[in-house]
């Protein structure tokens, strides 16, 4: 049976991740309190904003960036869209 978890995000109870998926307190909050669901919202979020802003995730100031926009995105007031983003139809 799967491990359900009370989903910061979506409110609801919902099976959690299999594991950390980030190093840290970070991590353990986001394995403690988030949904498969809303990871994967995440995952498409964090994307999003890698291409819009042409991060490259290795370098720490994009990284440090990164974990703030998941900060905000799960436990803060949200994450937004970079200006001037439109999505794909």
């Amino acid at each position: 049976m799967s491990r359900m978890v009370k989903c910061v995000l979506l409110g609801v109870e919902a099976e959690g991740l299999d594991y950390a998926p980030y190093p840290g307190e970070l991590g353990k909050r986001i394995y403690e309190n988030v949904s498969r669901q809303a990871w994967q919202q995440w995952l498409a979020h964090q994307t999003m904003i890698i291409n819009e802003y042409r991060l490259t995730p290795i370098e720490p100031k994009a990284r440090k960036f990164i974990e703030e926009e998941m900060e905000k995105f799960f436990f803060g007031a949200g994450a937004d869209r970079p200006e001037g983003y439109t999505p794909e139809e």
